[in-house]
């Protein structure tokens, strides 16, 4: 197969799709494989190492897309890329179509077929892809808070970890799952006094497990959260509602209750975010105030640190580019049930169940498009 990795032009994303090693490995199994000049630059992955791993450098994006059958990306097509997107080319990307019309439409006029990468699960019913993102962005979202908090930043002048004979910063942690638990770690090692709020008793029953020095959980309702968050210094959105929209779960009237010179960092922005007053920024401009608060809202957190993540990522997708490439589309999906979740549109149809509910649109059953297997349907 011909594969195609291409450079990110999302404002601020330094990450590319697939590493050298990762090419290395498909083009070792007789795939050609088409870089971009300079795709890897912000990750500190250079043309001459791609060429050394075999791929082959092309200055045109234009030709990277004409001449690919798939295309891995980072991030799903920009206005700039509309025009690439054709019948018979696959696309790999984080596509977060569910707060994105304008992509879908462009997806389904194509009538390519592309995959949320997002949504793509295991036999676990775990997220294997966008698992070592959360991961990322959760290490990262106290540290970014406990920045903020400076005076000089903005902040309060609040040290999470407090001192000797000063309480530490309160946190407040909106969810328990991949992004919270990490979340709750960091900031605990930080020695902050952490609330770690969330709907699933089990996901709570878990970061109690983990013991961690100042960290309690709390069962999430209207009432807790209104009593709760006022007092935080740092409030972090770790909510996540896979292919959907994220519902806000603090409204306008409670953020204005918070402390002058607090912080917000709303992680799953890129989804619509738990917070509403939250809107996306980007990492050339990752925060504004409103009612008095900071917020941090960059949709693609771990591209601050694009070394780190793109080699995670290039480990979590490389197994399906290279299931995709040596198996060919529908013995990929017939072999991996989990698959068929990433699937979005094919030829022109909304396969995603979610997104025909999300915009209303008649939902195509992947095997109604597809010759699948009972088990991968």
């Amino acid at each position: 197969m011909r594969i195609g990795i291409v450079r990110e032009l999302t404002p601020g994303e330094s990450r590319v799709a697939l590493a050298p090693y990762a090419v290395y490995e498909l083009t070792r199994a007789g795939h050609r494989v088409f870089v971009e000049t300079g795709a890897g630059e912000g990750a500190a992955l250079w043309d001459e190492e791609y060429a050394e791993a075999g791929a082959r450098i092309v200055q045109d994006a234009a030709a990277v897309w004409r001449d690919s059958e798939l295309v891995a990306k980072v991030f799903g097509p920009v206005p700039e890329e509309y025009d690439y997107l054709r019948e018979g080319l696959i696309l790999l990307a984080f596509l977060s179509l569910s707060v994105n019309r304008r992509p879908l439409d462009v997806l389904l006029e194509s009538r390519c077929t592309a995959f949320s990468v997002e949504t793509v699960s295991d036999e676990r019913g775990a997220l294997p892809i966008l698992t070592p993102m959360s991961e990322i962005a959760g290490s990262l979202v106290p540290q970014i808070g406990a920045h903020y908090l400076q005076r000089p930043a903005g902040g309060r002048g609040i040290l999470l970890g407090g001192t000797a004979g000063v309480r530490p910063g309160r946190v407040v942690v909106l969810g328990a799952g991949v992004v919270g638990s990490g979340a709750a770690r960091v900031a605990s090692g930080l020695g902050a006094d952490v609330s770690v709020v969330d709907r699933d008793l089990d996901r709570l029953r878990y970061v109690e497990g983990m013991r961690l020095g100042g960290v309690r959980t709390l069962a999430a309702s209207s009432m807790a959260l209104r009593e709760l968050i006022p007092w935080a210094d740092l409030l972090i959105g770790a909510v996540q509602i896979v292919g959907s929209k994220t519902p806000h779960l603090v409204d306008r009237d409670t953020v204005e209750e918070m402390k002058e010179g607090s912080v917000i960092v709303d992680v799953d922005v890129d989804q619509g975010g738990s917070i509403e007053t939250s809107r996306p920024t980007t990492l050339d401009e990752p925060v504004f105030v409103e009612s008095g608060v900071t917020h941090y809202c960059v949709k693609n957190v771990p591209a601050s640190v694009p070394v780190t993540a793109t080699r995670a990522l290039s480990n979590a997708l490389l197994p399906y580019v290279k299931k995709m490439a040596g198996r060919g589309l529908i013995e990929a999906l017939n072999s991996d049930p989990g698959l068929v979740f990433g699937a979005a549109v094919v030829e022109g149809r909304t396969v995603s169940g979610a997104l025909a509910q999300e915009y209303g649109m008649d939902h195509h059953p992947l095997q109604s498009v597809l010759p699948l297997h009972e088990e991968a349907r």
